[in-house]
């Protein structure tokens, strides 16, 4: 066989060789708690070594490749496969290094216009459009503001010329679990970067990955890691689970949990209560995810249904405390996909953090009868200056908005468009709100009739920034008066914070006041 001919057949065969080892991973938990946690690392060094072989192989033989047919798509899929490998990594340790090896491949497959010409060959079209979902996903996590809109509107463009009609789907991710993962990530300075390429060992374990993999020779972007911020959060994404696989796993994180940690859950679902009509239920639409955020370990289950008319109190028989639920999937599932509030009480055993956003969320005043956590309970309702003009299915939850980008939530709520186009005014409105948070953070933390499953947290920044978040919701959509009477619309915190944060109280009040008067929507306020 002359070289000719051995050079494209040994590329083949490496790239055979590399796809039947990301077989192996594909499917993996995407976190940590699946029980085989070490068994995945090893298999996933094994296939990160077979792509790294087969990367350098198309380089150092590149021309003789191109002769011999290979196409630029292809170089951009084993690139973007690679990519996919360090982000699905991420997903399982929640560490940025990953994440950012991730930015980086998929940065150079769009700068280098790997699938440029893709409109030939539908099945190579497709790979270019999972390719940009994917490199949206990762802007989006590292917030990349203007590579994201760049990608959005490249990404428009693609599906107008492919001329298909589906809906698309990042993954099995939704904006709020996007919103709930930036929420729980430290955000770098930027005036940090440091590359020290490492060899990988002789039995294909990395010796480091703490760096860029320099398999791809580009301009490395200044300031993507900062050396001096701790750890992420770690954090799991669950795929659709039954009730009992995602109990399985906040067991297994119950087990693992340190001493001095404190476990977060965060809920979306839709919900069915004692008087909602079970057609109601039966017929609305399913959107299934579940991705599980933490400080320092934690649960995000999220999946958003249509709404639930009734409001839940803390009260009634037992036969109605059966009746009211979360469900997790379709209703045809029965009780597979049926979370009661009471499958949580075992769980209270350890420090819990339990946020519930849904039509539903009051039924989880249940969880009182475990021992005491901290509850977030989201309203039933949203609540909107100008609701006709909202689509919820584009928007995400309102109280999800509120906990992880409050300003932003604040101008949605009072249809008022605050963009970067005017700075004074962005940053004045920004320094109202931090002020106000400053001001709230001090109190929380000196106050004396703090209760002690509140102060508990107020140790991790993380949940401390979302304890200030709530309390900016609720006092907003307590003073909030362009919509109808009721509770429904108001999210509950148990136990109490402190009536010095309340929402009329003098520390609160006024900086809502402010904020209403700066933005001249005061008129969507009763501050009387």
């Amino acid at each position: 066989m002359s070289k000719e001919e051995a050079v494209p057949k040994t590329f083949r065969a490496l790239v055979e060789g590399a796809e039947r080892k990301f077989a192996r991973v594909r499917d993996a938990p995407l976190h940590p708690y699946g029980g085989s946690g070490p068994q995945y690392g090893h298999f996933f060094h094994k296939v990160f070594k077979a792509y790294m072989r087969l990367w350098k192989y198309q380089q150092q033989n590149r021309a003789k490749l191109m002769e011999s047919g290979l196409q630029r798509w292809e170089i951009g899929e084993i690139a973007s496969r690679i990519g996919q490998l360090y982000f699905n990594q991420y997903l399982r340790t929640s560490e940025a290094r990953f994440l950012l090896e991730a930015y980086i491949f998929y940065d150079a497959i769009f700068s280098r216009k790997y699938f440029d010409g893709s409109a030939k060959d539908r099945g190579v079209r497709f790979k270019e459009l999972r390719f940009y979902a994917r490199f949206l996903m990762v802007s989006l996590i590292l917030n990349r503001v203007e590579m994201v809109k760049f990608l959005i509107q490249r990404f428009k463009e693609l599906v107008d010329d492919s001329k298909l009609n589906f809906r698309v789907k990042f993954a099995d991710f939704t904006l709020d679990t996007f919103r709930m993962l930036q929420c729980l990530e430290w955000e770098p300075s930027g005036s940090f970067y440091q590359k020290n390429p490492v060899e990988p060992k002789e039995n294909g374990v990395l010796a480091d990955q703490s760096v860029t993999s320099g398999l791809i020779d580009i301009n490395l972007i200044a300031g993507m890691t900062d050396p001096n911020l701790p750890p992420n959060p770690k954090k799991a994404v669950l795929h659709r689970p039954s009730v009992t696989q995602l109990l399985a796993v906040i067991a297994t994180v119950c087990e693992e949990l340190p001493p001095d940690s404190v476990m977060l859950i965060y809920l979306s679902a839709s919900g069915n209560s004692a008087h909602c009509s079970p057609a109601r239920i039966e017929n609305t639409g399913i959107s299934r995810k579940c991705a599980m955020p933490s400080a320092p370990a934690g649960i995000h289950h999220e999946q958003r249904n249509g709404h639930c008319e009734n409001h839940i109190t803390a009260k009634g028989n037992s036969n109605e405390y059966y009746e009211n639920y979360l469900v997790l999937g379709p209703s045809r599932n029965g009780g597979s996909n049926i979370l009661f509030p009471g499958d949580i009480i075992p769980f209270t055993r350890r420090p819990l953090f339990l946020i519930i956003d849904s039509d539903n969320s009051h039924a989880f005043k249940a969880a009182e009868r475990g021992e005491p956590v901290a509850l977030f309970l989201s309203p039933l309702k949203p609540s909107f200056k100008n609701p006709s003009g909202v689509d919820m299915t584009q928007l995400g939850s309102q109280f999800t908005f509120f906990l992880t980008a409050p300003l932003q939530a604040f101008c949605q709520l009072v249809d008022y468009n605050l963009t970067n186009d005017d700075m004074d005014m962005y940053n004045n409105t920004e320094s109202i709100v931090s002020t106000a948070f400053a001001g709230w953070e001090e109190i929380l933390c000196t106050s004396t009739g703090l209760d002690l499953v509140w102060a508990q947290l107020l140790c991790d920044p993380f949940l401390r920034r979302l304890i200030l978040r709530f309390i900016f919701c609720r006092a907003v959509l307590t003073l909030f008066c362009v919509r109808e009477e009721g509770d429904e619309y108001l999210p509950v915190c148990i136990p109490e914070l402190p009536s010095t944060l309340a929402f009329n109280s003098k520390a609160v009040r006024p900086a809502i006041t402010r904020l209403a008067n700066h933005l001249k929507v005061a008129d969507c306020f009763s501050f009387s």
